[in-house]
């Protein structure tokens, strides 16, 4: 997580001070809206299971994606995994395109980083 605070301060930039505004971290950091985390958890606990454990791991786990993924690449890798699930020629371009394939990897490495912080 600290590598993810490190990183947005980076790209955020620094102010006269030398230093990223608290509020602009904070703000980065929380850019998935509610409905959207809380639909994650209960996927995620759909396939964990149901315990106070689990909803704490899922929990951390979105927030975890959320740090190393902006919410807009999140919203593109989820359109395109839902459209690789429909079948036909028109969708392929969806399974076979680089840009398509870029966004589900970043997706993907947030995700094992995610289980490697919260589930393990």
């Amino acid at each position: 997580m600290r590598r993810a605070v490190f990183l947005l301060a980076a790209a955020l930039g620094t102010g006269a001070a030398g230093s990223v505004a608290a509020e602009d971290v904070a703000a980065a950091l929380n850019d998935y809206p509610t409905a959207v985390r809380a639909d994650y958890v209960f996927a995620c606990m759909a396939v964990n299971g149901q315990g106070r454990d689990v909803l704490q791991k899922c929990a951390c786990s979105i927030d975890t994606i959320a740090s190393i993924l902006p919410y807009e690449d999140y919203v593109e890798a989820e359109t395109v995994l839902s459209l690789q699930q429909v079948g036909g020629e028109r969708m392929s371009m969806f399974r076979t395109a680089p840009s398509a394939r870029a966004f589900v990897a970043e997706l993907r490495r947030a995700q094992a980083e995610a289980e490697i912080v919260c589930f393990e």
